[in-house]
């Protein structure tokens, strides 16, 4: 099973590919992010491009993440289901619920593809909101711009950290653990370069991350 294959997918876990958002400026900053990554240097990669809106930059790359966590997981929806995860865990210590403030304000328990499948289609209605992502140019990102783009960092990183806790064997046996390794280590770069998420909520990966971050 290939990581960009479509097979096999649940429609509805996932989902097709985001655009990159602000018009012609995003597309130009895709570019500039496709170009880095492809040098193999990530943490060249990350930087904001000299002369570039931090604004802008973050939410190109906040669609690139989405689109890639959305990919890995969809290889392994017919593994994690609520009979082999019924919560939304990292190890035995940690367990995540679901509240996004609104349909559901109270944290719930719900399976681990119930997690994902409600994070999913709350970052969708996050990206599609032009008052919060813009998509034309000069138009201003918003005040609270930078609290929802560390929210969908905050609980992107949780999917990985179910994915290596729980998956980990199963992406091994399906050999991609380089690819998800690759994209993880780009995660975390990123979201260490510009201070997204708070410390204590990478403790379920705590030691992988220490061994990226020495390399930085």
């Amino acid at each position: 099973m290939s990581l960009f294959g479509l097979g096999n997918r649940n429609q509805k876990t996932f989902r097709p590919k985001k655009n990159a958002p602000s018009g012609n400026k995003g597309a130009q900053l895709k570019r500039h992010i496709d170009a880095t990554l492809g040098s193999g240097n990530l943490r060249e990669a990350v930087r904001l491009p000299p002369g570039e809106d931090l604004n802008e930059w973050l939410a190109v790359n906040t669609v690139d993440f989405f689109n890639q966590v959305n990919i890995l997981y969809g290889t392994l929806i017919e593994f994690c289901t609520p009979t082999s995860c019924p919560t939304m865990s990292a190890g035995p210590k940690f367990e995540y619920r679901w509240a996004d403030g609104v349909q559901i304000k109270k944290p719930i328990e719900v399976s681990a593809p119930k997690y994902v499948d409600y994070l999913m289609d709350w970052i969708e209605l996050q990206l599609d909101d032009e008052n919060i992502f813009p998509q034309k140019l000069g138009v201003p990102f918003p005040p609270n711009f930078h609290d929802v783009v560390k929210t969908i960092f905050k609980r992107l990183f949780r999917v990985y950290a179910h994915i290596y806790h729980s998956h980990f064997q199963k992406i091994v046996s399906l050999k991609e653990e380089a690819h998800l390794n690759t994209c993880f280590k780009h995660f975390i770069f990123f979201t260490w370069e510009f201070r997204l998420i708070d410390e204590g909520e990478l403790a379920p990966l705590r030691d992988l991350i220490e061994s990226i971050i020495v390399a930085l």
